[in-house]
């Protein structure tokens, strides 16, 4: 079985097939909000936060943590929270997630979303999302759990890059997503993934910055920098390149790029 899933993930395009996507490697600004308020059609549109990987005890109707939300400015927000995956394959549980246009998952740890959504309804009512053209969104543990394989995953602690939970949602196929990166001088720790499993691609997203994925192509904004791991292609020494605000980077033919007068032209590497 581990066999067959590597397999589809070294085939899978690192691309997301539809809607759009938002991750963001820890910390939120109102730049950040906004643009992901913009992409999921305004205030008034109805967001489902999931807040699972905090690994709380509890998080009841009345939960605290929507304030946040609403001072970004989101006027029609609620949540969806269970560490039970029975219940979050039943129909009646993802309900709100058939009505949403977006979807948001906080900070944590990435394998208690994987361990509760995996493959259940909530996840088919994630890609249906998509399909129909809305976003999903996270920051920290909620942008690492959208890309295929699950960097930190292991339960026992977050330093180890390639645990016992191994599979994200894969929304962003073809991945490995680490986060934190500058912040936590993590820029190094990709390295070990993708030299172990050269067909992914990996992207390591520093604080208060995210990449915003649409089709085949995604964008940086933010404050800080992205870095993109890849050993199909020439790399500076160190094994990785940094994207700044503004970059570009087309996922089909894993091309950086940066804006130019005549557009986007590609990124020199050395």
């Amino acid at each position: 079985m581990r066999l067959a899933f590597l397999l589809i993930l070294a085939s899978a395009p690192a691309a997301a097939a539809e809607g759009t996507l938002m991750l963001v490697g820890g910390g939120m600004s109102q730049e950040l909000w906004d643009r992901f308020i913009a992409e999921a059609g305004g205030p008034d549109a109805p967001i489902v936060v999931i807040p699972t990987a905090g690994g709380g005890d509890d998080y009841p109707a009345n939960w605290s943590g929507l304030e946040l939300f609403r001072k970004a400015g989101m006027r029609n927000v609620s949540h969806l929270h269970t560490y039970d995956r029975a219940e979050a394959d039943t129909k009646a549980f993802a309900k709100s997630i058939r009505n949403a246009r977006a979807v948001w998952f906080t900070g944590g740890r990435q394998w208690r979303l994987a361990d509760s959504y995996l493959d259940t309804r909530v996840h088919r009512e994630i890609r249906k999302l998509l399909k129909r053209g809305g976003i999903v969104g996270g920051s920290s543990a909620g942008a690492t759990i959208q890309g295929e394989y699950l960097a930190r995953g292991d339960t026992a602690t977050s330093a180890v890059m390639m645990g016992d939970h191994e599979r994200g949602l894969a929304l962003l196929p073809g991945t490995a997503v680490d986060q934190h990166l500058l912040r936590r001088n993590r820029q190094f720790d990709l390295l070990e993934v993708i030299e172990a499993r050269p067909d992914l691609l990996g992207i390591g997203l520093d604080e208060y910055t995210a990449i915003v994925v649409k089709k085949r192509r995604f964008e940086v904004i933010g404050r800080s920098y992205v870095a993109i791991y890849d050993s199909q292609r020439d790399a500076p020494a160190a094994g990785f390149y940094f994207l700044s605000p503004g970059d570009q980077f087309d996922l089909k033919t894993r091309t950086p790029l940066r804006p130019a007068r005549e557009g986007f032209v590609p990124l020199e590497l050395h």
